[in-house]
């Protein structure tokens, strides 16, 4: 059982607690699979979900799984709430824990805002992606998918492409994937490659695509964050898909049956090709199904931390 009030990262998630999640996600993934699509776990539970940023995937995953599980939710739009009158974070997340609400889901522009304001709530908040910090639900779905496909995450090498400078994707991933045992080898532009990244654990650097993808048992593409860049940053869309996007060539030099993964949206034809979007090796919508499965059992968890 975890023993945290909150889900905010994966940078000081135990090994420990990564492996339960990762678990209980695998169990939760027969519900998803089954029908109807339902059982008990989160049965007079609540979820508020609090999304200052756009969001498909996964809003709804959290939607679902609050569904799911038997649990009532209410997604506050940000647009046309009290947040345009000036409410502050503090204040909205104050007046959602007033309804007794058991978990609040928050995606923040911020690097650091679930932090901040999670103890002062009573209800658990999950970080659904703040700034470039972190995104920990994503990165477990990922680690989820891996293991559905290896049995294992000890062992295995990951390619993680593109831009990480922008991507809290890239970096819950390498938090969690060298807790659980996996090398992570980096590759990108130099403009979008965040200073200190070499010295992450588990991290290797590489110094051309063919040497970071060759070898690998997965290979991520990361999403080319335009809305977070400063102007020059890549010179142009169609040269990063040329020196940086994985294309059918580019996914031939990881291992023979090697996932290909994306956090998605995809720009196609910019970080991976229509044709490996598309192909046998894409577990994209793999890993939308497993985030459901995982945001189920993050809910389940903190849930039953809260009230043991």
């Amino acid at each position: 059982m975890l023993k945290q009030k909150d889900l905010l990262g994966l940078k000081d998630l135990s090994k420990e607690n990564i492996e339960l999640i990762l678990s209980t996600a695998d169990e939760m993934r027969k519900v998803v699979d089954s029908s109807p699509k339902k059982c008990d776990l989160f049965k007079g539970g609540s979820m508020a979900t609090l999304f200052y940023e756009n969001s498909t995937r996964t809003k709804s995953s959290f939607e679902l799984a609050c569904s799911y599980m038997g649990g009532v939710y209410t997604s506050l739009n940000v647009a046309t709430s009290s947040v345009n009158k000036g409410e502050s974070i503090l204040d909205t997340l104050k007046t959602i824990d007033s309804f007794d609400t058991d978990i609040i889901v928050i995606r923040h522009s911020k690097s650091g805002v679930p932090h901040v304001f999670a103890p002062y709530v009573k209800a658990s908040i999950i970080n659904a992606g703040d700034g470039t910090n972190e995104h920990p639900t994503q990165a477990l779905l990922d680690m989820l998918t891996m293991k559905r496909a290896y049995g294992k995450i000890e062992g295995l090498t990951v390619a993680i492409l593109g831009d990480i400078k922008h991507s809290r994707v890239a970096r819950s991933n390498i938090w969690g994937l060298s807790k659980l045992g996996a090398e992570i080898k980096i590759f990108g532009p130099e403009t979008l490659l965040p200073k200190g990244i070499e010295k992450m654990p588990g991290v290797k650097m590489c110094g051309s695509l063919k040497e970071a993808v060759s070898g690998c048992d997965a290979v991520m593409g990361l999403r080319l964050q335009l809305e977070r860049m400063t102007k020059g940053l890549i010179p142009s869309m169609g040269e990063f898909a040329k020196k940086f996007g994985v294309n059918e060539e580019v996914l031939s030099w990881a291992k023979k049956d090697a996932l290909l993964l994306h956090p998605g949206p995809v720009n196609r034809n910019v970080e991976l090709s229509y044709t490996v979007v598309d192909g046998d090796q894409s577990f994209i919508n793999e890993q939308v199904t497993n985030g459901v499965a995982v945001r189920m059992a993050a809910m389940y968890l903190l849930n039953q931390a809260k009230r043991s």
